[in-house]
């Protein structure tokens, strides 16, 4: 993939996935200040509910009483009756129509009992006003015997009730007067508002705990719950005991300690899902664009590894080829020790291509677990001087030594002699092939708990920490500016890394730029 497209894609896709997580925290932000408006609107409703019912509650047992006192020992003191008129004519059907309403106004000494008189005095005056209506439709008609018009009376119509409406509007600013000298904590109690409260919250859906008080004047009274603190966020409030003009002296306060967990939870399991989704979103996305470095890694390493192969086939059969046409030469071909020279040197080069295939077909078995890997008891320290016996010449033939310190108690492991063997080999081939000068190769063997412990050190080139990240890795090979100053494909040390994991082992390297690497392996003991 082009690097400008692969940019381009990452960057279009990263700023998708912001603007996704972007909008599904708007949406829940959003989603919460809808639910806290919905809330307070439904609290206010339920607020003035209550002091609505509150108050009535209050009017009626006023009337109860004042009926009750009135029945029981009022004495009529005085009384008047008004009488009010009002004529209409239809001129259509001659007829007249005559409203009357009448008032009888009667005054009633009331005992103390009732109210509280400011001047002391044990009786009050109240009034009890009574209604009469009439109705009385008359026709009029011309009188033939030379007398005028004169009115028929066709119906009448009669209605006696209480007070008017008008009337009782006095009567309760007659009570509120009188209720504004009682002490609030008598007008109204816990109870009450408790109940009303909690009932007129569950009619509207909100089933939440709170707490409530009443102030008069803005001071707290005696009125309020056992928990209740102000606080100018999280309040609301309603008006009690309103007069005629609106204006009342006592506010009832409400709060809800666990109001924010209430609105988070009304819409927690659809943000959770949200959430759960988009987590599923970024994971992909992670593992996508991980993916896709993880490719484009390995398709370069793939790239470098064809030029390694190339160049190490090249010259194998390049030798192959000039030895062939050595061979050909009719003066070459009388001479027997050339000739088996030249076979031998095609034979070497064969099977170190065919060495170079196996080791890749190995590694690909590997991966697809085909490979068939057999173990038996053997003993580490019989394996590591066989191993020593396929590098030994090659680290003298560079001036160079492998010593052995095979002081481990125990060696014995259950293991694949031939791959164990291979992996040693490959080790210690790689602390000679990067060794810049000649070789100083160190091997240890050391019991550690129920472990083996193998260490293979050397004074080579070294790697950074970068590298020694990656160093187990297929086809991974440092960049040294010359791709082919070590013959290698990075193959070595990923079967290294496979055959040891089969063996339920572990394999770390610790390395310094410029002095040299250790490479540790650790197998059970049987």
């Amino acid at each position: 993939m082009n690097k400008r497209l692969f940019v381009l894609l990452v960057i279009l896709m990263s700023s998708s996935l912001i603007g996704l997580i972007f909008v599904q925290s708007f949406w829940i932000k959003k989603s919460v200040e809808d639910k806290e408006e919905q809330f307070s609107g439904l609290v206010s409703e339920a607020l003035n509910s209550v002091t609505v019912k509150i108050n009535e509650r209050e009017t009626k047992n006023y009337f109860d009483r004042y009926l009750h006192a009135k029945d029981s020992v009022g004495e009529l003191v005085n009384s008047q009756f008004k009488n009010f008129f009002y004529i209409d004519r239809d001129v259509n059907s001659n007829e007249i129509l005559l409203y009357e309403h009448g008032i009888l106004e009667e005054d009633y000494s009331i005992s103390s009992t009732f109210f509280d008189n400011p001047d002391g005095s044990d009786s009050t005056i109240v009034k009890n006003y009574t209604s009469k209506r009439r109705t009385s439709i008359f026709k009029e008609d011309f009188d033939l015997d030379g007398k005028g018009f004169r009115l028929t009376p066709l119906q009448k119509v009669e209605k006696i009730g209480g007070i008017s409406k008008f009337d009782q509007l006095a009567m309760e600013e007659l009570f509120n007067s009188h209720a504004k000298k009682v002490p609030i904590h008598q007008r109204v109690s816990t109870q009450e508002i408790e109940l009303l409260m909690q009932r007129e919250l569950e009619n509207r859906g909100v089933d939440i705990h709170f707490e409530y008080g009443v102030y008069s004047n803005g001071l707290p009274t005696k009125v309020k719950s056992r928990k209740f603190k102000y606080s100018k966020e999280n309040i609301y409030t309603a008006h009690m005991f309103m007069d005629m003009e609106g204006s009342s002296n006592f506010d009832l306060l409400v709060s809800f300690p666990e109001k924010k967990r209430f609105l988070v939870g009304s819409i927690l399991g659809m943000a959770l899902l949200s959430l759960l989704f988009t987590l599923i979103i970024v994971i992909a996305y992670s593992g996508a664009i991980y993916q896709l470095i993880k490719q484009k890694q390995i398709a370069e390493i793939k790239t470098d590894f064809i030029n390694n192969m190339t160049h190490e086939f090249k010259t194998p059969i390049a030798t192959i080829n000039l030895a062939v046409e050595a061979i050909r030469n009719p003066k070459i071909i009388g001479d027997p020790e050339k000739v088996n020279r030249y076979l031998k040197m095609i034979k070497d080069e064969n099977k170190r291509m065919h060495a170079q295939v196996e080791n890749v077909l190995r590694i690909s078995k590997l991966e697809k677990n085909q490979l068939d890997i057999s173990k038996d008891r053997v003993d580490v320290h019989d394996i590591i001087e066989d191993a020593l016996t396929h590098v030994e010449l090659i680290a003298k033939d560079r001036g160079g030594y492998v010593n052995l310190h095979l002081e481990a108690e125990q060696s014995e492991v259950l293991a694949n002699e031939m791959h164990f063997t291979n992996v040693l080999v490959n080790m210690l081939d790689n602390a000679i092939k990067y060794s810049i000068e000649a070789p100083k190769i160190e091997v240890y063997t050391e019991k550690v708990k129920n472990y083996i412990i193998i260490k293979v050190q050397d004074n080579g080139a070294g790697m950074s920490k970068a590298v020694l990240k990656r160093v187990f890795e297929k086809f991974y090979r440092e960049h040294t500016g010359d791709v082919h100053n070590v013959k290698g494909h990075g193959l070595g040390l990923a079967y290294v890394k496979k055959i040891i994991d089969d063996h339920q082992g572990d394999v770390y390297a610790e390395s310094e730029k410029g002095i040299g690497s250790t490479f540790f392996i650790k197998l059970p003991l049987i």
